[in-house]
């Protein structure tokens, strides 16, 4: 810290030469000026925001740039004086189009002329036009580049007044509100106006004119707020959370206070991962919080800068699209789509055909509004299979690969916790509804884990999204819709905990028909012994444990890393291929197909017209893949033998001997099914009987399995036979 007293008013002289003179280096070898031009603009209100670089302001004083990392607030304010004074000499037009407080101080101004036209008095300041007024423009600071992001937890209080960077993930996020900045008041008696700028959150109205008129008459005029001659700027409040890596043992994750204004404002939603560069100021109260509070003060961050982060690594998300250079060095492999494929995951062995679904599952295909009716362009992939198959960790890396997505497990996801909550809102006490994680990954993919684990009741509050696309909310009259246009990717363990085959694939997966068929993918994928697979995995698994990384393929092609992949899918996105005519009878004939094939196989799973639909959905994402207009025969075909390949498993098991169960037994297994899991051991006898004969067995067997197995001691049937005990 220095401690000689700065010379504002030399530092005053010193940021007028910089944003006049410093040039920078252009494309064609010639220099510009980088900040006149933004200047000018912001004359001609054809821009409302200047940043300035401290690396730029470095370059020319470094001396300069140290002082305004350290008192950063003082420094903006100087910044915002000389850019106010430099705009009269830029400004080469007219404004065309005038809001109402151009021409609220244009009258004021002609009035001011008016009044005090001949006369020489000094003016009170505060019925003088304050500056805050007059300025059209925001301005902030850019850190500079080795300037290190902090944790919540590293912020300390001898940061306070100077320009950090945070790390975090956003937790909340209020709606964005009108904060007044400047009061305007006029007295009821002489007419004068006074203006009363506002840095707090809170403020003390005037009341009584501070004029001269008032002040010399002893009138005592009342001032009244005049919203329309008052200026108001946009204002969001953020909270954000430390990442979970950054907790450390046994703590519980911090939260810092982001304060947003202006054009700060809606750049992030909760659940993203944002680094933000502000100002870390302490949270002035008045009036009895003041008293209540003590020594004690609460902080907050006024956000400069947002910059949204990928999950995987601490760098902005890019949003440009990959350029025609770019695209030609993908499309220089002939094996594009099996080279993209493997790039997802690629520490995981196999799972070729997997990988491919969740590829198109990223990359999704076209909403369809035929007069109003919605059809879903979204992908919804299911993972069924056995324990240590990788399901989980293929859910983590499409998290993380996805630029918007949520992650949940079953047994940790409530329906409300899915759809939305009705919470109260503490800055504004109203009952506000608060998105869930389905909502939270509109536009994006939400993964559940453990999808077999979650209840029926809660299970059931995804049927319209996956589908319909909304959630529809009928809370203490809050009726309302909200969009969660979002693809679900879910993880499952059979029924058993193991796929058995020797049960059908509804005993195993024990899901209902109304969710399987929005599924537009069922993977079932078994454990099965196989030497030369067991031989190859583990290999596999020696080497990322040993290593740290994938091993390299066999044909040396190289893995493309997930900032492409990721870029590559977001330029895939723009594209809307369309089906031509001439195949539709080639989709319609292949549909009717597999509804045969379900007829006339027992152990398939539930096939209906939502299957037709999601033929057409994964041709459109591979024609979306390599960037095609129109969807091809290729495509539809591929999309068929990924369906084909999901039920693989199932055709597999159908040559395996299912030994036929005796009815007497089947009898037994129903009622045994019956057993309540807590409390006494009874079964109704008429409830049993019900339930057997809707099994497609004879009431005589029901009779002849009781008196079997009373024998054997395993049940008793009281006299009245309405009850049956198991022992």
């Amino acid at each position: 810290m220095q401690n000689n007293v700065r010379d504002y008013q030399n530092d005053k002289n010193k940021i007028k030469d910089f944003l006049n003179e410093f040039e920078i280096d252009t494309a064609d070898g010639y220099k510009a000026s980088k900040y006149v031009k933004q200047l000018r603009n912001l004359a001609n209100r054809e821009q409302t925001t200047i940043v300035i670089d401290i690396d730029d302001v470095s370059t020319v004083d470094p001396e300069l740039a140290d002082a305004i990392l350290e008192n950063t607030r003082r420094y903006a304010q100087i910044f915002s004086q000389v850019v106010q004074e430099i705009l009269p000499e830029l400004k080469d037009k007219e404004v065309q189009n005038k809001d109402v407080l151009d021409v609220y101080i244009e009258h004021r101004s002609l009035m001011e002329q008016r009044l005090h036209h001949n006369t020489d008095e000094t003016r009170d300041p505060m019925n003088r036009y304050p500056e805050e007024l007059m300025r059209r423009f925001e301005l902030y600071f850019k850190p500079p580049q080795t300037q290190k992001s902090l944790s919540v937890r590293q912020v300390k209080a001898n940061q306070i007044g100077k320009l950090i960077s945070v790390k975090g993930v956003v937790t909340r996020a209020t709606e964005v509100k009108p904060m007044i900045s400047v009061a305007t008041y006029t007295c009821d008696i002489c007419g004068s106006e006074t203006y009363q700028p506002i840095t707090a959150p809170t403020f003390m109205p005037l009341m009584m004119c501070p004029s001269q008129d008032c002040v010399t008459n002893k009138s005592g005029g009342r001032l009244s707020l005049q919203t329309r001659g008052s200026k108001f700027i946009k204002f969001q409040e953020i909270k954000i959370q430390e990442h979970t890596d950054q907790v450390p043992v046994g703590n519980i994750p911090r939260s810092m206070t982001i304060w947003c204004r202006g054009t700060n404002t809606r750049l992030c939603q909760p659940g993203d991962h944002i680094g933000v560069s502000g100002i870390f100021l302490p949270l002035l109260r008045t009036g009895f919080r003041q008293m209540t509070q003590g020594l004690l003060s609460d902080t907050f961050l006024e956000a400069h800068k947002i910059a949204l982060l990928n999950k995987s690594e601490d760098e902005e998300i890019e949003d440009r699209e990959m350029n025609e250079a770019e695209m030609a060095d993908i499309f220089a492999d002939k094996d594009l789509y099996d080279r993209l494929a493997m790039s997802i995951a690629p520490e995981i062995y196999g799972h070729e055909d997997i990988k491919k679904a969740l590829l198109l599952l990223l990359v999704g295909g076209i909403d369809k509004s035929p007069q109003g009716m919605k059809i879903r362009g979204n992908i919804n992939v299911c993972l069924m299979g056995d324990p240590g198959v990788a399901k989980s960790q293929l859910l983590s890396y499409v998290n993380r690969l996805a630029q918007r997505s949520q992650y949940t497990t079953g047994r940790g996801s409530s329906g409300v916790g899915l759809t939305s909550a009705l919470i109260k809102d503490p800055v504004t006490n109203e009952l506000v509804l608060e998105g869930g994680a389905l909502v939270l990954a509109d536009q994006g993919i939400c993964c559940i884990d453990e999808f077999d684990k979650m209840t029926e009741h809660d299970r059931t509050a995804i049927y319209e999204v996956m589908e319909q696309q909304t959630i529809s909310i009928a809370k203490a009259g809050i009726l309302t819709s909200l969009n969660a246009r979002t693809s679900i990717l879910a993880a499952a363990n059979p029924a058993f905990g193991r796929y058995n085959p020797k049960r059908s694939v509804e005993a195993n997966i024990q899901l209902p028909a109304a969710l399987l068929s929005r599924f537009d993918l069922l993977w079932i994928i078994q454990d099965k012994n196989d030497r030369e697979i067991d031989l190859k995995l583990a290999r596999h698994i020696a080497s990322v444990h040993q290593t740290g990384c994938q091993p390299e393929l066999e044909n040396n092609q190289q893995f493309i890393d997930m900032k492409t992949l990721r870029r590559y899918i977001a330029t895939c996105k723009k594209r809307h291929p369309l089906v031509p005519e001439s195949l539709l009878d080639y989709v319609v004939t292949a549909y009717v197909e597999l509804r045969k094939q379900a007829r006339v196989s027992k152990d398939m799973t539930y096939t209906s017209a939502r299957m037709l639909l999601s033929i057409l959905r994964l041709s459109t994402a591979l024609a979306r893949l390599r960037c095609g207009d129109l969807v091809s025969k290729d495509d539809i075909d591929e999309a068929l033998r990924l369906m084909e390949s999901s039920r693989l498993l199932l055709k597999h098991n159908e040559n395996v001997p299912i030994r036929q169960i005796n009815p007497i037994d089947q009898v037994f297994a129903i009622v045994r099914d019956m057993v309540p899991s807590s409390g006494s051991k009874v079964v109704r006898y008429g409830e049993a009987k019900e339930r057997c004969i809707a099994k497609g067995l004879k009431p005589d067997t029901f009779d002849q399995a009781l008196e079997r197995y009373e024998e054997m001691g395993l049940w008793h049937v009281n006299q009245q036979r309405t009850t049956i005990a198991i022992v």
